[in-house]
């Protein structure tokens, strides 16, 4: 049984288009953007959509609720930890860590919630967990 561990997280790069998102963040909120033109949510962050190419997107708060899409387990570190594709709720996917679980029950389709994790300095980063 391999159990997802505690490790160093490495600060993001907040740039002037992705400040929301981490100040969100840091409030324990996930937030995603959404097109006012095409009315599509996306995820990464970016003041383009990338359905229509419309410069009228805005933040909108997401649930937190999604699903594994696709996954893989690192195992050869010091710390085992599972990378991950998440489908949420909203329809947008996002790459990320399953968190707080036995790595060994991790399975395409379980549905997972966002938790947020400190970093080394910066805004804490969104994972997912098991719901």
């Amino acid at each position: 049984m391999a159990m997802a561990q505690a490790r160093k997280i490495q600060s993001p790069q907040v740039l002037p288009e992705t400040k929301p998102f981490w100040d969100a963040a840091a409030q324990g909120r996930l937030m995603i953007k959404h097109c006012t033109a095409c009315r599509q949510p996306h995820h990464y962050p970016r003041s383009i959509c990338p359905f229509c190419g419309s410069d009228a997107t805005e933040w909108r708060p997401a649930s937190g609720r999604g699903t594994i899409y696709t996954y893989s387990i690192m195992r050869r570190v010091p710390e085992p930890y599972a990378i991950a594709y998440v489908t949420l709720e909203e329809g947008p996917t996002m790459m990320t860590n399953i968190v707080d679980c036995d790595l060994d029950s991790v399975r395409i389709g379980q549905a997972v919630r966002v938790v947020f994790k400190p970093t080394e300095g910066g805004p804490p980063v969104p994972m997912f967990a098991p719901a």
